[in-house]
């Protein structure tokens, strides 16, 4: 454990990924442009396209309700063809990742606390040369040992909730998770990639990988583990997940356990 230096951290550009929750993106955007540091920070905003014409309205509507809030702060990348959450995520965030070094990257169902933006920058400008960090994450477990601390944690594993990364890191990103089918037999290897049992990550990776799944998440979480990788997490949670309300496309099943409202003064506690 350590604390995180504070430094006067670069403004990384932010990926925002939405498809057909309108609402949903109202609220993260709400919570997005009210953090610090969000005035010097480039946008880029995803969205996918519609799997049908039943959803074209609503799609429409999703994309609408981006420019309004954005207007010409972002630059707007919209997919005329429906890719998939995994597809539209690996694409976009290469196509930052062309751009830049760094890219912070919040999907359409998060609020965020308002220092989210600087402790992700400062994260990432800490650790721009350290090879094993792979990623900061704004989402912290509720971990009763830790909330009494002011100190930023490296653990072994991703998560998908508000996160960060370097070019230099997802150039690791292995889509194929070579060498996954070891999951099968290796007992050892699959209690460790589980969390020593605390979830099952290899079943979710073994079904991706037999096309019964579309998470980009567990081929990330994946790479981190096969290089022994780190990501900074926070003292206290700066996101809060509202996805579990029947809206998204994909459920997230026993995540909701994992579920955590941060610190009672955020903006993560306003609805």
């Amino acid at each position: 454990m350590m604390n995180l230096p504070h430094q006067g951290a670069a403004q990384a550009p932010i990926a925002v990924f939405a498809y057909r929750r309108p609402e949903h993106l109202r609220r993260t955007l709400d919570s997005l442009m009210q953090c610090r540091g969000f005035a010097g920070s480039p946008v880029f905003v995803f969205c996918d396209g519609p799997k049908n014409d039943a959803e074209r309205d609503v799609v429409q509507a999703t994309r609408d309700v981006a420019r309004a809030m954005l207007g010409d702060r972002a630059d707007y990348r919209f997919s005329d063809i429906n890719r998939g959450l995994s597809v539209s995520v690996i694409s976009g965030v290469e196509e930052v990742l062309k751009e830049h070094d760094r890219v912070i990257v919040v999907e359409d169902d998060l609020l965020l606390d308002d220092r989210f933006l600087n402790f992700m920058n400062e994260a990432l400008d800490t650790y721009v040369g350290t090879e094993s960090v792979f990623q900061v994450s704004g989402y912290m477990f509720a971990v009763p040992e830790l909330r009494a601390t002011s100190s930023a944690i490296f653990l072994p594993f991703t998560v998908s909730w508000g996160w960060a990364t370097w070019k230099r890191a997802w150039d690791r990103f292995d889509p194929v998770a070579t060498g996954w089918e070891t999951l099968k037999t290796d007992r050892r290897l699959r209690h460790r990639f589980n969390l020593d049992g605390a979830y099952d990550y290899a079943t979710m990776l073994i079904r991706q990988m037999a096309g019964l799944r579309d998470s980009w998440a567990v081929r990330w979480y994946w790479t981190v583990f096969k290089a022994n990788g780190l990501v900074l997490f926070p003292p206290t949670s700066l996101v809060r997940n509202t996805g579990f309300d029947g809206s998204g496309s994909h459920g997230r099943g026993r995540l909701r356990s994992f579920s955590q409202d941060a610190s009672s003064n955020s903006k993560c506690n306003s609805d």
